[in-house]
């Protein structure tokens, strides 16, 4: 992971960073029709925030999505990703992550880092882990680039099996302001 900014050496400043939802972009990929075809899309994020902890692995991160954010470019599936058959947004309105166990695989300072914690989706919490690809910290200012796979069945998703996806490949742009 790439670290830049306010301290290169120790990474971020210590602070409570606040996502900033016009900034921040989550986007996915997936297949369709048994993974012949590419479906791309993105979430919003509603608020958030990072705390980054004097001790790098005591960091939070607290993030909250609104499942009506869900866009592919195609309002007829986004219509139904957001309905009953898939995520349901009337009954569960936000994808919820939340995490406090930051990790760097090696131990050393240029390890990769991830992000531990747990992703709840469809009224269904599971563990999730974010890879961070990129730290950069100027001034107040925080960007974090991370990304993750996440099976929609391990949160009871499993409408269209074959025809929709089982995984998403998603990309994680967020900035914070502390």
């Amino acid at each position: 992971m790439a670290t830049q900014g306010a301290d290169e050496k120790n990474g971020p400043l210590p602070g409570v960073y606040r996502i900033d939802p016009e900034a921040s972009r989550i986007r996915f990929r997936m297949r369709a029709l048994f993974g012949l075809f590419p479906i791309k899309g993105s979430f919003s994020v509603a608020h958030g925030r990072i705390a980054v902890a004097e001790t790098e692995s005591a960091s939070t991160v607290e993030a909250v999505i609104p499942v009506d954010s869900f866009a592919s470019g195609n309002a007829q599936r986004d219509r139904h990703v957001r309905s009953a058959d898939y995520l349901d947004s009337a009954l569960h309105p936000e994808i919820r992550f939340r995490a406090g166990d930051v990790r760097r695989t090696d131990g050393s300072p240029d390890g990769d880092v991830t992000v531990h914690g747990e992703l709840t989706v469809h009224g269904v919490t599971r563990p999730a882990v974010l890879t961070l690809r990129e730290v950069i910290a100027d001034g107040s200012r925080l960007s974090v680039r991370a990304t993750t796979v996440v099976d929609r069945y391990a949160f009871g998703v499993t409408h269209a099996k074959g025809m929709t996806g089982r995984r998403l490949r998603i990309a994680l742009d967020v900035v914070a302001v502390r």
